[in-house]
This record gives structure tokens, C-alpha cells and sequence, in this order.
């Protein structure tokens, strides 16, 4: 059995980790994997950030509360796969999305997700922005999620992508205050920019 890690210095960060270094370490620190590189999450999100996660969970939720799909919310650890029925010690991505549905239920377990959620949606903030732009997108399109929603508190904007043959297309990008946001995936998942927006 792995000693237990109790401080992020610790880790040496020249080195690829798997899922199973990963539920070894217990320090404060949030972090992902991504392709067994550690990637350090930003401490305590700014407070619009917080708000606007927070609107649009309570949006999303309110849509799928009778439906077939759960809705979670960051910190949630979910595991994306090479291949199906990957061991701890193989599994080399764990994600925290700020927000992801999944309808695929038998992808649930006590840890999380293990597969690639249905919707995800990312707020973005000045020192995740990179990695949720390229990394993150990149990761999704690869693994399967079929549609990917980036939210720029700052701008005010968000833009919402779904997968076709693989890759990402652009569904829209709103930006006015007045717009409807609506899912590809699922149309029934509409509601105003303002509604995300007000903070």
C-alpha cells in the first residue's frame, strides 16, 4: 500500500501520476490529472465566478430534477477512460468540471463519474482560463463529451460547443444580455442570459 501524501511538495512534478497516487493524497489542495500531469486548481474561486457557477447549476438542475440524468457540482472528481473498465492504476485523467450532467447512470459510482458526462460546463477565471480553452477542450472532444459550455463571467459571454464525428462544433456564442441560452443536446434546456448574469 502507497504512503499516504499529506503535503502538495511532496509531489514531484516532473512525474505522470494515475487515479490510484491520486486517492493517496490528502492535502488542502485542489488538483487534476490530465494525462498523469498535475495541473493545480485555483484556490478559492473570486465571488462572480462563484455566483455564476451557482446561477447556472440551479438553472441546469431545475431542467433535468425529473428527468433520467443527475446534475453535479465542482468538486467532483470524474475519471475519463482510454478504455472501459480501466483499473485505478491505469486511469490516468481525474477532472473536476465546475458543473456536468450525466444520463448515462451506471457511469456512477461512490467516487464519482467514471466516463465521459453528457454536458459539461466550465466557468472560466483568469488562472484556468488556458487550460479550460485548449486542455480541457481538447480532453473533451477525445473523450466523448457531446456537448462543452464555456462561461466567461468577465465578458459576460458564453460560448457552447457539441461534437460531430468527433470533433467540436460551434453551436453559438451569446453575448447580450437579452439572448436565450439553449442546449444542443438537450433543446428543453433554455433559459436568459440575465438569469446567469445578474450579480
Amino acid at each position: 500500500m502507497k504512503p499516504k501524501v499529506t503535503d502538495f511538495s511532496q509531489l514531484d512534478l516532473s512525474k505522470t501520476y494515475t487515479y490510484a497516487d491520486y486517492l493517496t493524497w490528502e492535502f488542502s489542495e485542489r488538483i487534476e490529472l490530465i494525462k498523469g500531469w498535475i495541473y493545480k486548481m485555483s484556490p478559492a474561486p473570486r465571488r462572480v465566478h462563484q455566483k455564476v457557477e451557482g446561477n447556472l447549476f440551479l438553472k441546469i438542475g431545475a431542467n433535468f430534477e425529473y428527468k433520467k440524468c443527475d446534475v453535479y457540482q465542482s468538486p467532483f472528481d470524474v475519471r475519463l477512460l482510454k478504455n472501459k473498465g480501466q483499473s485505478d492504476k491505469e486511469i490516468t485523467t481525474v477532472v473536476q468540471p465546475d458543473i456536468c450532467v450525466i444520463c448515462d447512470l451506471e457511469k456512477l459510482d461512490d467516487k464519482g463519474c467514471v466516463g465521459a458526462p453528457d454536458l459539461i460546463v466550465e466557468v472560466l477565471s483568469p488562472s484556468t482560463m488556458r487550460k479550460d480553452y485548449y486542455h480541457k477542450f481538447n480532453l473533451y472532444q477525445e473523450n466523448g463529451v457531446r456537448e462543452y459550455w464555456l462561461v466567461n463571467p468577465e465578458g459576460r459571454s458564453l460560448q457552447i460547443f457539441y461534437l460531430e464525428n468527433g470533433e467540436y462544433q460551434e453551436f453559438e456564442t451569446l453575448e447580450e444580455k437579452d439572448e436565450i441560452i439553449t442546449s444542443k443536446l438537450f433543446p428543453e434546456l433554455k433559459f436568459p442570459m440575465t438569469s446567469i448574469f445578474e450579480y
